[in-house]
Protein backbone atom coordinates (compact mmCIF):
# COMPACT_ATOMS: atom_id res chain seq x y z
CA UNK A 1 0.00 0.00 0.00
CA UNK A 2 1.52 3.30 -1.09
CA UNK A 3 1.48 6.61 0.74
CA UNK A 4 -1.25 7.91 -1.57
CA UNK A 5 -3.48 4.96 -0.68
CA UNK A 6 -2.81 5.49 3.01
CA UNK A 7 -3.70 9.19 2.80
CA UNK A 8 -6.89 8.47 0.84
CA UNK A 9 -7.88 5.83 3.39
CA UNK A 10 -7.17 8.22 6.24
CA UNK A 11 -9.22 10.95 4.57
CA UNK A 12 -12.17 8.58 4.10
CA UNK A 13 -11.91 7.45 7.74
CA UNK A 14 -11.77 11.04 9.03
CA UNK A 15 -14.74 12.14 6.92
CA UNK A 16 -16.73 9.08 7.96
CA UNK A 17 -15.94 9.53 11.66
CA UNK A 18 -16.83 13.21 11.56
CA UNK A 19 -20.05 12.68 9.60
CA UNK A 20 -21.35 9.67 11.49
CA UNK A 21 -20.77 11.36 14.85
CA UNK A 22 -23.24 14.05 13.80
CA UNK A 23 -25.98 11.42 13.90
CA UNK A 24 -25.02 9.88 17.25
CA UNK A 25 -27.83 9.60 19.73
CA UNK A 26 -27.63 11.49 23.00
CA UNK A 27 -29.86 8.86 24.63
CA UNK A 28 -28.24 6.30 26.94
CA UNK A 29 -27.02 3.09 25.31
CA UNK A 30 -28.72 -0.24 26.02
CA UNK A 31 -26.65 -1.20 29.06
CA UNK A 32 -26.96 2.27 30.59
CA UNK A 33 -30.73 2.26 29.92
CA UNK A 34 -31.14 -1.03 31.77
CA UNK A 35 -29.06 0.30 34.68
CA UNK A 36 -31.27 3.40 34.88
CA UNK A 37 -34.49 1.39 34.61
CA UNK A 38 -33.37 -1.12 37.25
CA UNK A 39 -32.07 1.58 39.57
CA UNK A 40 -28.41 0.63 39.84
CA UNK A 41 -26.81 3.27 37.62
CA UNK A 42 -25.07 4.89 40.57
CA UNK A 43 -23.25 1.63 41.38
CA UNK A 44 -21.47 1.75 38.04
CA UNK A 45 -20.25 5.28 38.49
CA UNK A 46 -17.05 5.11 40.48
CA UNK A 47 -14.40 7.73 41.11
CA UNK A 48 -12.29 8.30 38.00
CA UNK A 49 -8.69 7.21 38.25
CA UNK A 50 -7.69 9.22 35.18
CA UNK A 51 -9.78 11.95 33.60
CA UNK A 52 -10.63 11.39 29.96
CA UNK A 53 -9.62 14.02 27.41
CA UNK A 54 -12.89 13.30 25.58
CA UNK A 55 -15.52 12.37 28.18
CA UNK A 56 -18.69 10.83 26.70
CA UNK A 57 -17.16 11.04 23.21
CA UNK A 58 -17.22 14.84 23.22
CA UNK A 59 -14.66 17.60 23.57
CA UNK A 60 -14.90 19.73 26.69
CA UNK A 61 -15.36 23.49 26.24
CA UNK A 62 -17.37 23.07 23.01
CA UNK A 63 -21.02 23.68 23.80
CA UNK A 64 -22.56 22.41 20.55
CA UNK A 65 -22.90 18.69 21.35
CA UNK A 66 -23.11 17.49 17.73
CA UNK A 67 -20.09 19.54 16.63
CA UNK A 68 -18.16 18.42 19.70
CA UNK A 69 -18.93 14.75 19.01
CA UNK A 70 -17.91 15.17 15.37
CA UNK A 71 -14.57 16.75 16.33
CA UNK A 72 -14.00 14.02 18.93
CA UNK A 73 -14.60 11.40 16.23
CA UNK A 74 -12.11 13.07 13.91
CA UNK A 75 -9.50 13.49 16.64
CA UNK A 76 -9.97 9.91 17.81
CA UNK A 77 -9.52 8.65 14.26
CA UNK A 78 -6.33 10.68 13.83
CA UNK A 79 -4.91 9.49 17.17
CA UNK A 80 -5.59 5.83 16.36
CA UNK A 81 -4.12 6.28 12.88
CA UNK A 82 -1.03 7.99 14.31
CA UNK A 83 -0.49 5.23 16.86
CA UNK A 84 -0.95 2.50 14.24
CA UNK A 85 1.26 4.23 11.70
CA UNK A 86 3.95 4.85 14.29
CA UNK A 87 3.86 1.24 15.41
CA UNK A 88 4.11 0.13 11.79
CA UNK A 89 7.16 2.32 11.23
CA UNK A 90 8.75 1.03 14.41
CA UNK A 91 8.22 -2.60 13.42
CA UNK A 92 9.47 -1.93 9.88
CA UNK A 93 12.60 -0.21 11.18
CA UNK A 94 13.38 -3.03 13.57
CA UNK A 95 12.95 -5.44 10.70
CA UNK A 96 15.60 -3.75 8.57
CA UNK A 97 18.16 -4.60 11.23
CA UNK A 98 17.31 -8.23 10.69
CA UNK A 99 16.07 -8.64 14.20
CA UNK A 100 12.31 -8.55 13.89
CA UNK A 101 9.52 -9.37 11.40
CA UNK A 102 11.03 -7.89 8.21
CA UNK A 103 11.25 -10.08 5.12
Amino acid sequence: MGKKDILISLLIAVITAGAIALFASSSPDGLERVAIDRGFIEKGEARQVVSSPMPDYTLPHIENEKFSASLAGILGTLVVFGLGYGLGLLLKRRGKNGTFLHR
